[in-house]
């Protein structure tokens, strides 16, 4: 990702303005509910799901302290199996290293099966910067792209738009990105896949390169693996002539038996099924069969540094299932542009501050995106404890130069006045002598302004609890009434009332428990 200001606005700006769109919280709170309630029910089918959430946790930890050595495993068995492997620093590079390989061809058009990598990148942007167009072959990531809009969903990333939505971009728009929709199209979902199948048919024959992401890499036998559900993966990966594959190093696992885990988890946790509809994997080149020529992109991009943080790296445990985004309040309401990432939701809150750092507006108001409820940390099936990253970038943000400077100003102030008793006392007492000039509520300006609004200040008492604390215990220590000073019936101490002291009843049955 790019570590410099993209110009966006910052959460809280964006979400001001999607929070008042009806129809687009209409249409998540409709598919998140749907999504999620399936989800809880393939799950509760397997009994064992808790040893499986630690079983995958496992190996995607065991897989990240060992990082460099499944990589370096995972290059050689890629080459040995007639592929070819980049290494890509940031997305710069990434872009680079893909344009220069399409360029050798002398082809000019590619197709793509869903990579988040590569929306992370820009790769799309890069490549039309050379003249060359890529077309997206996911039914939800095509609607975007037709509609000149961006993804607001790992798993559905058109989860913004209905069905009568879909049916205009269609109409309005496939013409010119190739096959045109049906004259008279309607708004009928399967009317609305045919429309589709037609289109990217057309571009699945024709087109000779492809461009993948990956959703796991076997280090031991370097294969690469698809999972999804309409096929467009298959023609992808199986049709063209050359595949590039640009993917995170974080998505490395050492073997095939550790591939069993992850493929039970991550159906149940993102479509809600038992088991994906397509599962594809390829390892290297075969002649006759496949493309002819495999590149594979190893993308760094911020990864190495997240790596190093021991409590940020749980984050790249993520398998990108999106059963935090369907379960998370913030999401649901504001809605996933509103991250000014391509990773929304709860995930995109701790995973783009870690890669591309927290020094714009943007990226530093990303961790405060959350209730801290950990409904997501619940339904993660690699077991992220996404709070937990939250509170650590939040102190991250708040340790910056120019990040929160009032509040830090206010915290040295009260550490101060803490350590000096007679000016915490002086404080106290002039709160108290000027309480009936005190404002209901803090009149903070800007975006606080709406945080004071909800709360009321809490109202100053005659006295502070220390003078308070000193008169009541003056009163304790003085003597009742027909005593002499030093004449208490208890100890002796002066401390307190004879009520206060221990008893010494000689009578033995007092001891007896009643």
């Amino acid at each position: 990702m790019s570590r410099t200001d993209l110009g966006m606005p910052t959460f809280p700006q964006a979400a001001r303005v999607s929070t008042k769109d009806t129809q687009l919280r209409a249409n998540l709170t409709h598919a998140t509910h749907t999504i999620r309630a399936k989800r809880a029910t393939a799950v509760s089918e397997l009994p064992d799901w808790p040893q499986l959430r630690e079983t995958g946790a496992a190996v995607k930890d065991h897989t990240l302290h060992h990082l460099d050595h499944y990589l370096l495993q995972l290059e050689a068995a890629v080459t040995q199996a007639g592929g070819t492997v980049h290494w890509a620093t940031d997305a710069h590079e990434a872009n680079r290293i893909t344009t220069d390989i399409i360029k050798a061809t002398g082809e000019t058009e590619v197709v793509k099966v869903k990579s988040m990598a590569t929306q992370e990148t820009g790769l799309n942007e890069a490549l039309a910067h050379h003249g060359i167009h890529a077309y997206e072959t996911d039914l939800a990531e095509l609607i975007v792209q037709l509609a000149d809009d961006r993804p607001s969903h790992i798993l559905v990333p058109a989860i913004h738009k209905n069905r009568t939505e879909i049916r205009d971009i269609f109409t309005q728009h496939m013409a010119d990105w190739g096959r045109p929709a049906p004259h008279h199209l309607t708004d009928n979902p399967t009317d609305l896949a045919e429309a589709a199948r037609l289109h990217l048919r057309e571009k699945f024959l024709t087109t000779k390169i492809a461009i993948s992401g990956a959703n796991f890499m076997i280090a031991e036998t370097g294969t690469l693996v698809v999972v999804e559900s309409e096929g467009n993966g298959r023609m992808c990966l199986t049709l063209p002539d050359t595949l590039i594959s640009i993917v995170g190093i974080e998505k490395t696992i050492p073997t095939f038996h550790d591939l069993d885990t992850l493929l039970q988890t991550l159906p149940r946790s993102s479509t809600a099924e038992r088991m994906n509809p397509y599962t594809t994997m390829w390892t290297g080149t075969t002649p006759h069969d496949g493309p002819t020529n495999f590149h594979l992109i190893l993308l760094d991009n911020g990864r190495t540094d997240t790596l190093a943080d021991p409590t940020g790296r749980q984050t790249l445990r993520c398998i990108r299932c999106s059963a935090c985004l369907n379960v998370c309040p913030v999401y649901e309401r504001a809605g996933g542009h509103a991250y000014g990432s391509p990773y929304p939701g709860p995930i995109g809150a701790i995973l783009t501050p870690q890669l591309r750092g927290t020094t714009t507006p943007l990226d530093a108001s990303l961790p405060y995106a959350s209730t801290l409820c950990g409904a997501c940390y619940d339904v993660c099936p690699v077991a992220i404890n996404i709070p937990e990253i939250l509170v650590h970038l939040r102190e991250r943000v708040a340790d910056q130069k120019d990040g929160h400077r009032a509040e830090r100003t206010a915290m040295k102030a009260a550490t101060w006045l803490l350590d000096h008793p007679a000016a915490l006392a002086a404080a106290e007492r002039a709160a108290s002598t000027t309480r009936r000039l005190h404002p209901a509520k803090l009149p903070l300006p800007g975006p606080a302004k709406a945080w004071s609004d909800a709360r009321d200040l809490p109202e100053v008492g005659a006295a502070s609890f220390r003078a308070s604390w000193k008169k009541n215990r003056g009163a304790a220590n003085a003597p009742h009434p027909g005593q002499g000073a030093g004449t208490g019936t208890g100890t002796g101490t002066g401390t307190g009332s004879a009520a206060d002291e221990p008893k010494h009843d000689t009578d033995h049955s007092e001891d007896t428990p009643r």
